[in-house]
């Protein structure tokens, strides 16, 4: 399978631009012949922009949603990408991945909020999100989520065999990238794709360094610090023969 990762300064919150710029990428990536495409966190409507997560803030299914599976459809690419929930009177931190099709393949909350800036405006999430996708069992996770150990051996347990991770890792962590990932990627034999920011968002300099990291730790593609779309053949696909069975698309509330 080819997997793409977008690389590119916040939108400000310009949510036109922001969908405007996924159309053009999905569009480049597929001529590419890849599947699925990963964006940033909290692409829509920015990471350090606390003075829009509530305001701008979407349900899920709805308008955000609901163009966002139309521009995967259209470009017959799948899509993952980080935005803002609204569940009520909650916001979440959350991921989402589309399918070529449009339909929606799996949605996560983070559950390892960073800072006070997120714990202000993001609730906690509370479980993981596996999927089958393109051979591939397939979990999502956000930014911090990954630097954690015990997350991506919960993860491997399930059978996972790729990991989509939109973040947005400011500048001076770029360990991140070239330590951490291939680390727990090697350790339980899977593939991570960290798709970060570039550039500055209100003074907030992003490290860009996106990377997708096979299970031998060895970088499969990765991009400097300038905005890039990196295409790249991911590892052989499992044999879902010798996995457990599960459910498709599935939510499990951790200890």
């Amino acid at each position: 399978m080819k997997l793409a990762l977008y690389q590119g300064p916040p939108i400000e919150g310009d949510i036109d631009a922001g969908l405007a710029r996924i159309e053009r990428h999905l569009s480049a990536a597929a001529m590419a012949g890849a599947r699925m495409v990963v964006f940033p966190e909290l692409f829509l409507p920015g990471y350090n922009r606390p003075d829009l997560h509530e305001s701008l803030s979407q349900p899920l299914g709805g308008e955000w949603c609901t163009r966002l599976a139309a521009l995967a459809r259209a470009a017959g690419c799948g899509l993952c990408i980080g935005w803002a929930e609204r569940d009520g009177d909650t916001v979440y931190n959350a991921a989402t991945a589309f399918g070529p099709d449009g339909e929606m393949l799996g949605h996560y909350r983070k559950i390892q909020l960073y800072g006070p800036m997120e714990q202000a405006s993001f609730a906690f999430g509370n479980g993981y999100t596996v999927f089958d996708f393109a051979g591939h069992r397939i979990a999502l996770m956000v930014c911090y989520d990954i630097e954690f150990a015990h997350h991506v051996k919960a993860l491997a347990d399930r059978g996972t065999t790729l990991i989509l991770v939109p973040t947005a890792n400011p500048a001076g962590f770029e360990h991140v990238s070239t330590a951490i990932i291939p680390g727990h990627a090697a350790s339980h034999a899977l593939t991570i794709a960290y798709a970060n920011f570039c550039g500055t968002e209100r003074g907030l300099a992003y490290g860009g360094h996106s990377v997708i990291v096979g299970p031998d730790a060895v970088a499969l593609a990765s991009a400097n610090t300038t905005e890039t779309l990196i295409v790249t053949d991911i590892a052989k696909p499992y044999d879902p023969a010798l996995l457990s069975t599960q459910s498709a698309d599935h939510r499990e509330v951790t200890s």
